[in-house]
């Protein structure tokens, strides 16, 4: 667990945020890592698993780990230490409709007896939450108050967007978090569905054939309208483990747009790298 004080407010988020060390100590934020279960052992994410150690796993037993949400004993010492410092929280977690990391917060809070902790729920994953746990801490660099924080996130939530191409559908066939993957296993060879999130849950949207890399570029293209149209500030390239090759040209095409300020590669986790399979990559962004 990454963990480094606030004062006044303090941000929190999961570990499937996909954030960068950097980016957390840059603004403050505690990330508490969600377990990765491999058959009777549990792991805790970011902490003692590594992807490739995931995807090892996985193929050598057929089957992808089980994950689960933060557990109490993870977060009661910084549920604690917060309260006898009188702050406020706000943890953004992954999608409510993924995961029950939400509620154990909710409920570490209440048996703390710690009402200054509020939970939000980002309705989204990876870096989708992690648009959202920076802009939250930007607010809170400026001096806006919780209540003023949460209102700002709750208007926003519906702007996230969020999407990403997998090179297998294996894993996500296996951990059965998106049931419309099913149907397409097997049907034609070199499928790359994009997976889209919406209203918290995963869909299947565009389907694209061929070399990796050449449609990752085709998807990349695809958004560009809305890229154009988003808020500048940053555009994450999110990836559970693509060549350099393929990381480069999607950075290539972002930068040529000449829009954002930033364009951001992040490594996903162990959490979401054990349900979508290695060669997944997404671009996400806040719309304006």
């Amino acid at each position: 667990m990454i963990c480094i004080s606030m004062s006044k407010i303090r941000i929190w988020c999961d570990s499937t945020c996909d954030l960068s060390k950097e980016q957390l100590k840059q603004h403050q934020i505690t990330m508490f890592p969600l377990c990765v279960i491999l058959g009777d052992e549990t792991r805790l994410d970011g902490v003692d698993i590594t992807p490739e150690e995931i995807y090892k796993w996985s193929d050598a037993h057929k089957t992808t780990p089980k994950t689960a949400a933060i557990t109490f004993g993870v977060v009661e010492d910084a549920i604690r230490a917060a309260k006898e410092a009188d702050d406020e929280v706000i943890f953004i977690g992954i999608s409510s409709k993924m995961s029950t990391t939400n509620n154990v917060m909710n409920m570490a809070a209440q048996e703390l007896e710690y009402d200054k902790l509020h939970v939000f729920d980002s309705r989204n994953l990876s870096t989708g939450i992690g648009l959202q746990v920076l802009y939250a801490a930007r607010l809170a660099e400026e001096g806006k108050s919780a209540a003023q924080i949460l209102d700002s996130l709750e208007k926003r939530v519906d702007d996230v967007r969020a999407s990403f191409i997998v090179d297998t559908l294996v894993y996500l066939s296996r951990g059965g978090r998106c049931n419309s993957v099913a149907a397409l296993l097997g049907s034609v060879i070199r499928l790359h569905p994009m997976i889209v999130v919406k209203d918290g849950a995963m869909g299947v949207g565009k389907k694209y054939r061929g070399k990796l890399q050449a449609v990752l570029v085709k998807y990349a293209k695809d958004l560009e309208q809305d890229l154009l149209k988003a808020d500048p500030t940053i555009v994450f390239i999110t990836h559970s483990g693509c060549s350099k090759e393929e990381e480069q040209a999607v950075y290539d095409y972002l930068v040529s747009l000449n829009h954002f300020k930033e364009v951001c590669i992040t490594r996903a986790g162990g959490v979401i790298s054990s349900h979508c399979g290695p060669g997944t990559l997404g671009v996400l962004f806040y719309s304006k």
